[in-house]
């Protein structure tokens, strides 16, 4: 759970920056945004397989 602690004399605007930046260093809103729908065991099993092909080219290009 992310928690941000008001400090003195701080604005509720500066707060809720912190609490966002926080929130994304954690990943929260990509995990939300990943649970949002269901995804099939297949399709997830097919955009792992993509994503591995796409690191395993880039790392190939980098070598060369």
């Amino acid at each position: 759970m992310t928690s941000v602690r008001v400090r003195d004399e701080e604005s509720f605007e500066r707060a809720l920056r912190r609490f966002t930046k926080a929130c994304e260093k954690a990943g929260l809103m990509t995990d939300i945004k990943k649970h949002q729908y269901f995804e099939k065991p297949s399709e997830k099993k097919k955009r792992k397989m993509n994503a591995a092909k796409r690191k395993a080219r880039k790392t190939m290009y980098e070598n060369q």
